[in-house]
C-alpha cells in the first residue's frame, strides 16, 4: 500500500515539475510565482508546498528534469561501438528529440538556470560538463580512427554541436508543428558533409 502511495506521489510531483516548467518557460523565473504554478496544476497555492518548498526549488527540479535523461542518453551513445558518423547522428537525434519530449523543461534549463544559487547550479554544471566531455570524446575517437580531420579542435566541435542543437531546440519548443525529423536530418547533413562542394 505504501508503494502505491509513493508511486502516486511521484506521478503528482512529476506533474508539478511539468507545470512549473510550463510556467517558467512562459513567464521566466522572475515573472512567475508559485501561485501561477498551482493554478496551472489546478490546486491551491498552499498545496504546492507538498511538492516544492520554494519557487527556487521548483526551478532546480525543472532544470534537473530537463537535462538528466538526455545526459544519460549521451553516456549510452558515447560508450557504444558505432562508428563516428552513427554516434554523431545519434547525438543530434537524442538532443533535439529531448526538446520535443521535455520541451519546456529543457528550454528553462537553457534560459533560467543561472538564477539558481551556486550550490544548486553545481549538480547541473556537472551534468552539462559530463555531456560535453562525452561528446568531445566522440570527436577524439573519430580523430583517432581517421573519421575526423586531425586539425579539428574537439572541444570547439562539441560546443558547436551543442550550440546548434540548443538553437534549433528553442525553435522546436516554440513551434510544435516543426518537422523534427527534417531538422535532425538537415543538422546532421550539415555537420557531416559541411557547406562546400566536395571535389
Amino acid at each position: 500500500m505504501q508503494e502505491a502511495g509513493t508511486k502516486k506521489y511521484s506521478q503528482q510531483r512529476q506533474a508539478a515539475v511539468r507545470a512549473a516548467a510550463a510556467v517558467f518557460a512562459e513567464k521566466g523565473f522572475h515573472g512567475a510565482g508559485t501561485k501561477d504554478i498551482a493554478e496551472r496544476m489546478g490546486i491551491k497555492q498552499g498545496s504546492l508546498y507538498y511538492y516544492f518548498k520554494s519557487k527556487e526549488e521548483a526551478l532546480g527540479e525543472v532544470c534537473l528534469y530537463g537535462i538528466q535523461e538526455y545526459v544519460e542518453h549521451m553516456a549510452t551513445i558515447a560508450d557504444g561501438e558505432q562508428p563516428f558518423e552513427a554516434k554523431l547522428v545519434a547525438t543530434v537525434t537524442s538532443h533535439l528529440s529531448s526538446y520535443r519530449e521535455r520541451n519546456e523543461a529543457l528550454k528553462v534549463y537553457n534560459d533560467e538556470r543561472l538564477y539558481l544559487p551556486k550550490a544548486r547550479r553545481s549538480r547541473l554544471k556537472e551534468l552539462g560538463s559530463d555531456y560535453r566531455q562525452r561528446l568531445e570524446g566522440i570527436f577524439e575517437e573519430g580523430k583517432a580512427n581517421g573519421a575526423v580531420r586531425q586539425s579539428v579542435d574537439c572541444h570547439f566541435a562539441a560546443q558547436a554541436v551543442i550550440g546548434m542543437c540548443n538553437a534549433w531546440g528553442d525553435l522546436i519548443v516554440r513551434d510544435p508543428d516543426l518537422d523534427l525529423f527534417m531538422v535532425i536530418q538537415k543538422c546532421t547533413d550539415l555537420l557531416i558533409n559541411g557547406f562546400t562542394k566536395k571535389p
